[in-house]
């Protein structure tokens, strides 16, 4: 074949090199998936899980403990969440709440937002989930773009915090997605696939001032347990996450969504979890939740094999060509990553 013939979209070379592949049908100890989604919020008006009865066998099967569902929104919808899985089976769900950022258009933003958490908080909410929206397209009454270091802001993290409920915040995206859209584009042909996706056009802010106010906004509360979701908002950039677990003792990180970043530099991986053994917690963001998913992540984090799929049914793997490697993560550190940090943040039952 001529190369000039071959189109990009057609190419698609299968790894030539041998190696084992290690089966690991259960985690090593009961984990609790701290990000995952269950509701109907991205589910187009549907939940997500239609059968709850056939999750929890899945569960068992699998490993997990417990799923945090983070698709709790507010008030109706809130209860909705609560009572499906919560109420109906107490210390296998946990959901987190979101806050609706139209109460920043009112009067007293901060006071509503609290007024807001409080509310959430005794409607059963465990938890507060912080999405991208925060930084990127949510509006003042004004007009502005507010970002996780807003001065009204503040209090609200700090009333969580007070309210026993963990900020699970979602800053920026992947760089890739901030980046010029051009051939040195690494997630380019996801972005073709996703535009929205891609937030390097003029009016949003840079990546790195989405990093930086997402620092502020966690140094700003010290006594609210922010856990930074998708490893901390920068799974590309493990030393920046690990001088905020360094700088930051109420910062956590969970590792959901990030198997392909986190897969490509597995030796910085498992430095950074090994360094902050007490700080990371497992999250899949693999939803609806799915057997070949967790068996993926357990192969990822308890062997070492190398150079295999993160996305073995695709044919062209989503989020970027590449492998990944696994990091055999020791024991000592696998029972605090799968189940105790987060049985500490989410104050669980034994």
């Amino acid at each position: 074949m001529n190369l000039a013939d071959l189109r990009l979209r057609d190419y698609t070379p299968v790894p030539a090199i041998r190696r084992p592949s290690t089966h690991v049908p259960r985690a090593a100890v009961p984990a609790v998936d701290v990000h995952n989604h269950l509701g109907r919020w991205l589910g187009g008006g549907d939940w997500l899980v239609p059968d709850v009865p056939a999750l929890l066998d899945l569960m068992d099967e699998v490993g997990v403990r417990t799923i945090v569902n983070l698709d709790g929104r507010w008030d109706a919808e809130l209860d909705a969440n609560v009572a499906r899985f919560d109420s109906a089976y107490p210390d296998r769900f946990v959901t987190f709440c979101h806050l609706d950022w139209s109460l920043l258009h009112g009067p007293d933003p901060t006071g509503a937002l609290i007024a807001a958490l409080h509310r959430a908080r005794d409607a059963g909410a465990r938890g507060v989930k912080v999405w991208k929206d925060l930084g990127l397209t949510v509006r003042d009454a004004e007009g502005a773009t507010v970002l996780p270091d807003d001065p009204r802001l503040s209090d609200v993290f700090v009333a969580a915090g007070e309210l026993s409920l963990p900020v699970l915040i979602h800053t920026a995206d992947p760089i890739a997605f901030f980046a010029p859209l051009d051939a040195r584009n690494e997630r380019f042909e996801e972005l073709a696939e996703n535009p929205d996706w891609w937030f390097g056009a003029p009016g949003y802010p840079t990546f790195d001032r989405l990093m930086s106010a997402l620092e502020t906004g966690v140094a700003g509360a010290p006594g609210t347990t922010f856990i930074g979701a998708h490893v901390g908002c920068a799974a590309e950039d493990l030393s920046w996450v690990d001088g905020m677990l360094t700088r930051h003792p109420n910062f956590h990180i969970d590792l959901g969504g990030r198997l392909a970043e986190l897969g490509r530099q597995p030796r910085a991986t498992s430095r950074l979890i090994q360094s902050h053994p007490d700080r990371v917690l497992f999250g899949s963001d693999a939803f609806p939740p799915s057997r070949e998913a967790y068996e993926l992540w357990w192969r990822f984090l308890e062997t070492e094999d190398e150079c295999f799929p993160y996305a073995p049914d695709a044919r062209v793997p989503p989020q970027g060509r590449w492998d990944i490697s696994a990091i055999g993560l020791p024991p000592e550190v696998l029972a605090p990553v799968y189940a105790d940090n987060a049985g500490r943040v989410l104050n669980l039952g034994a």
